[in-house]
């Protein structure tokens, strides 16, 4: 009876350790979530912010943000995490004439902690252009069919086109689409975001009418935003840029007329994305004086020497579009 009793007692005692454990862990994952919802310091604050931009800039997947928070407080969240209206960039303070003899391109690892990322250095301005599907109106086309059309050694996806509940063809571009000097589309507008290379081959962000487009000289363009560097100024200074984490495209200039063209793949284990200020911080490491944010999600990829050098985040690998950034 003793050692019944003995073997009794320690079974007690273990299932008393085991509650105590259970009560702890909820507490501490209560302390987390709490934080979560209303600790207005960091890391809480961070958290929170990323999982409401995140949530909010997805198609399907918005109530993940609006089971936790009120309509008001996403919408401050979303104000206070908005990249800065920074204007248009000035291209005369680009030097774009001394790339006669330069042809070299060099594809630069810059993954960090949470993301995979590739970072593309063109020396020869004059090299980078726009290319268009084939079938504007029907579909739009893979960076491999557009390398091979064109002769590109590298190929990155370019602007904004219509997708409804992602089930698009990728064929309808939206804003305006300019390759090599031909208006392949443009929206009823009046004015359009330019992501594009006038005539001197100097990178062109700005917010402009058909006029002055013509006016400016610009022959090659993509819609898209936001601008993240305007002439030499970050437009992130507070907050992650308002897009969550994702994977990224993005095209920029330094000021000795170099091209660079980034990817970060996102939505996938070991790379889960990146935010407009990671994209933002990357490009200002490496030089950049003007960078604008391309269509990203599972649009994003990198064609580089022959193959796809990142990994598209859709399960059924890269997507059409309707245009292309494209070094020949």
């Amino acid at each position: 009876m003793p050692e019944m009793d003995y073997e009794s007692s320690r079974k007690k005692s273990w299932a008393a350790r085991l509650v105590q454990l259970i009560l702890i862990l909820f507490c501490i994952l209560m302390i987390f979530f709490l934080g979560f919802l209303y600790a207005p310091f960091q890391p809480f604050e961070r958290a929170r912010n990323l999982w409401v931009t995140t949530a909010m800039t997805t198609l399907n997947h918005q109530y993940l943000a609006k089971w936790f928070f009120s309509d008001e407080k996403i919408q401050s969240i979303m104000d206070n995490n908005q990249a800065a209206s920074l204007g248009n960039s000035d291209p005369s303070l680009i030097n774009a004439f001394r790339f006669t003899n330069l042809n070299s391109t060099e594809l630069i690892d810059v993954s960090r902690n949470g993301f995979n990322g590739y970072l593309l250095k063109v020396s020869n301005p004059s090299h980078v252009k726009v290319a268009a599907t084939r079938y504007i109106g029907k579909r739009g086309e893979k960076a491999e069919e557009i390398a091979k059309e064109t002769g590109a050694v590298a190929v990155i996806n370019g602007g904004l086109f219509s997708d409804p509940e992602g089930k698009g063809t990728g064929g309808n571009p939206l804003g305006i689409l300019i390759s090599e000097g031909r208006t392949v589309f443009k929206g009823s507008g009046t004015t359009y975001d330019v992501i594009g290379m006038n005539r001197n081959n100097v990178l062109v962000l700005g917010h402009y009418t058909l006029k002055q487009i013509e006016k400016m000289g610009i022959r090659d363009a993509v819609t898209f935003s936001p601008f993240l560097v305007v002439n030499g100024k970050p437009a992130i200074t507070r907050g992650d840029g308002g897009w969550g984490i994702a994977p990224r495209t993005a095209i920029g200039q330094k000021q000795d007329g170099t091209i660079l063209m980034l990817v970060i793949d996102g939505r996938q284990i070991g790379s889960i994305g990146a935010t407009l200020k990671d994209v933002q911080d990357i490009m200002l490491e490496y030089g950049a004086f003007n960078v604008a944010n391309l269509d990203g999600g599972s649009s994003t990829v990198l064609y580089y020497e022959g193959k796809i050098v990142n990994h598209p985040s859709s399960l059924y690998g890269e997507r059409n579009a309707p245009s292309f950034f494209i070094v020949k």
